[in-house]
C-alpha cells in the first residue's frame, strides 16, 4: 500500500516505520492515525518480519496532535468519532512482535502517547517528551493518562499530567520513561542494533513473552503468574524450543525458525 504521511521500509526481519510530515514537525491527524493502523496490521501478518522500530526521523518524531483539526470540533463531534487514534495504538501496542520507539527532538502530547505503545524506547539525547494537553484546556486522550502511570508511576505521571511540561532524554531515562539515551546522530544506528538482537530470538516465545507482560499487568499476581505458566508450558511444544535446548547443549547459536 502507499502511505502519504508514513514510510515503511523492511530490510532482513525489520520494519521501519517512520512519520513524514516534517513540515508540520510530524503532527498526527486522522490519516496518520489510519495509516498506522493500517500498515500496523500489515507488519503484524507479515511473517518476514520479527521486529518493528517506530520513529520520526533523526530531527523529531511527533509535536503532538493536529490542533487545526481539533480547534473546532465539539463534546458530540469527539463523542461520536471513531476514534482513529485508539485504534491505531491498540494495534501496535498488541501487535505480536517486539516494537521500539526511537525518538528524537519532540515526543509531545500525541507524539509522547505514540511512544507509550512501544514496547521499548530509545531517546535521542535531543529528545523532549511532555503532554501538554492541559494547557489547551483538555487532557491527554490517547492513552497518557493511563499508559505513563502504569510505566513511571502515579505520583510523576500526575506531576507531568498536571503541569504539561516538557523533560529531557535524560530526565526521562531517569523516570524510566526510556530505555537508553544515546547521541542523536546513532539513534537510528542504536535502534537498528537492539532490533536485530530481538529479531534473532525465537519469534513464538517473543510473542507469548510479550502477551505474558502485556495480559499480566491487567490481572492480579495470581492470575498473571498462572497464564505465565500456560504460556511457558505451551513453548514446548514448538521447534524453536527444542533448537533452542538443543543448540545450548552443543554450545552454538540458535537458528530459529518460528515455529
Amino acid at each position: 500500500m502507499a502511505y502519504e504521511t508514513i514510510i515503511v521500509e523492511i530490510e532482513e526481519g525489520i520494519a521501519v516505520l517512520t512519520l513524514n510530515r516534517p513540515m508540520v514537525l510530524n503532527a498526527l491527524n486522522n490519516q496518520v492515525f489510519y495509516e498506522l493502523a493500517e500498515a500496523a496490521s500489515t507488519i503484524a501478518a507479515d511473517p518476514s518480519v520479527r521486529v518493528m522500530i517506530i520513529t520520526g526521523g533523526d530531527k523529531v518524531f511527533a509535536a503532538g496532535a493536529d490542533i487545526g483539526q481539533m480547534a473546532s470540533a465539539s463534546a458530540v463531534d469527539v463523542t461520536t468519532s471513531d476514534n482513529p487514534s485508539h485504534r491505531a495504538f491498540h494495534l501496535i501496542e498488541n501487535m505480536p512482535k517486539p516494537v521500539i520507539a526511537a525518538v528524537a527532538g519532540y515526543a509531545l502530547g500525541g507524539g509522547c502517547e505514540l511512544s507509550l505503545v512501544a514496547d521499548v524506547r530509545i531517546a535521542a539525547d535531543n529528545a523532549l517528551f511532555g503532554l501538554p494537553e492541559i494547557k489547551l484546556g483538555i487532557l491527554p486522550g490517547g492513552g497518557g493518562t493511563q499508559r505513563l502511570p502504569r510505566l513511571i508511576g502515579a505520583g510523576k505521571a500526575k506531576e507531568l499530567i498536571f503541569g504539561g511540561d516538557f523533560i529531557k532524554a535524560d530526565e526521562a531515562l531517569s523516570i524510566g520513561l526510556v530505555n537508553k539515551v544515546v547521541p542523536a546522530d546513532q539513534l537510528s544506528t542504536e535502534a537498528k542494533k537492539m532490533a536485530t538482537r530481538f529479531a534473532e530470538r525465537g519469534a513464538v516465545a517473543l510473542r507469548l513473552a510479550k502477551s505474558c507482560v502485556n495480559e499480566g499487568l491487567k490481572m492480579d499476581l495470581e492470575a498473571g503468574l498462572q497464564y505465565e505458566h500456560k504460556c511457558f508450558s505451551l513453548l514446548f511444544s514448538t521447534e524453536d524450543q527444542k533448537e533452542g535446548m538443543k543448540a545450548f547443549l552443543e554450545k552454538r547459536p540458535a537458528r530459529f525458525q518460528g515455529r
